[in-house]
Formats: structure tokens, C-alpha cells, sequence
């Protein structure tokens, strides 16, 4: 059963949605996208599948969201929230991600939250039919990192991303930046999901090795 927590943050109050693990191995902390919230398809699957693993699972809605706007505010301000909920996350070997705009703030505050990975979902690498605005220098966390991304992903598909050191890149056939997979896919968007659950939680078992 989900547990939902409100905290305070100079930006307003944030949500935590956090699905306990019995035996608690890690905390896998997760932002959502600038266009959703914490249900989305995949954040939702995370934290129904996880905590069977030992793993905790905290989703943090952005005070934004809490208050009903439509349109997210600016990156520093991101940061500054998600940071604000950090007190309030459980303790335990912590991992930090989310999806598009949620995983960047995940890898730009990596560091300060002293945490052992990250998880990108959906890395919004570019704008669409933008390549030349590369926002690869946000992957360089500092701490093994695992990027999934969709075949078909007009953000950044699976063979654009960099390769570099302690980046892993995990690729959904046939899924777009929302991890759907349109009529006749390779895949099913469902199969996607389970790709997607499979593939977070073998990064964070190699984390705990």
C-alpha cells in the first residue's frame, strides 16, 4: 500500500509517495516529467514490482504539481524542491532517478544527496529534431548510472546516447518517451514495462554486489 507523505520546501509542498519494502535493501527515490506526475506508466510499475526485491521506492511530486499548475517551473527550482524533500526520504543505500525532466534533476543533484546510482527513464538527451542541444554532460554523475531509453524516443533514441564511464544504456523496442509502443511493435507496451522493471532491478542488485 502506498504511503503519501506532504513535506514542506521553500517552493511549496511536495508529495512523497513512498511504497515500503519489507526487507529493505536500498531507497530508489524517483522525480516525474515536466508533462506528468508520479502516476506515469513506468514510475508506477517501479514501485509496484520493487519493493517485492527489498528495494524501497519514494516518488516525489514536485510542489508544482501538488498546487495544480499545468506548466513546471525552471530547472534551478526543480532542484531546489527535490532537494527540500531529501530530509523526509527513508534511510537506507539510496538511488535517485525519475523520468525526462525528473532524471535530470536526479543526475544534476546526484552528488549532494550522497547517492550510490542513478536511474534515467526516458533521458530527454535533446529537444526533438534538435541533436546539436546535447544535454550529455548532465550523465557525468560521479556514480554508476543506468539509462533506459525507447527505441522510437524522439527526446534521444538508445544509440544516441554517449558512451561514457559508468553510464549502462538499456533500450525498450519500439517505445517513444513515454514508454508506449505503438500497434505492431516489436514489443507490446506492457512486454516494454517489464523490460524496463527488469533492467532497474538488475542495476540495483549489481549495486548492492
Amino acid at each position: 500500500m502506498t504511503e503519501v507523505v506532504e513535506v514542506p520546501t521553500t517552493g511549496g509542498l511536495a508529495r512523497l509517495h513512498i511504497d515500503l519494502a519489507r526487507r529493505q535493501r536500498s531507497v530508489l527515490v524517483l522525480g516525474h516529467g515536466a508533462g506528468g506526475g508520479v502516476a506515469a506508466a513506468d514510475l508506477a510499475a517501479l514501485a509496484a514490482a520493487l519493493p517485492q526485491g527489498g528495494t524501497t521506492v519514494v516518488r516525489v511530486e514536485q510542489p508544482w504539481r501538488v498546487a495544480g499548475r499545468g506548466v513546471s517551473v525552471a530547472p534551478p527550482r526543480l532542484d531546489e524542491a527535490w532537494l527540500g524533500t531529501a530530509p523526509f526520504w527513508p534511510v537506507g543505500p539510496l538511488v535517485v532517478g525519475g523520468r525526462s525532466a525528473g532524471a535530470r534533476v536526479a543526475c544534476r543533484t546526484a552528488s549532494r544527496v550522497a547517492a550510490t546510482g542513478v536511474v534515467c527513464l526516458a533521458f530527454p538527451l535533446h529537444p526533438p529534431g534538435r541533436p546539436e542541444r546535447s544535454r550529455a554532460a548532465e550523465l557525468l554523475t560521479g556514480v554508476p548510472t543506468l539509462a533506459v531509453q525507447g527505441g522510437v524516443d524522439p527526446f534521444g533514441r538508445p544509440e544516441e546516447l554517449p558512451g561514457l564511464r559508468g553510464l549502462t544504456v538499456t533500450a525498450l523496442p519500439g517505445a517513444d518517451h513515454s514508454f508506449s509502443v505503438g500497434r505492431g511493435g516489436p514489443v507490446t507496451t506492457g512486454e516494454a514495462l517489464e523490460l524496463l522493471v527488469a533492467a532497474v532491478a538488475g542495476f540495483l542488485r549489481s549495486l548492492r554486489s
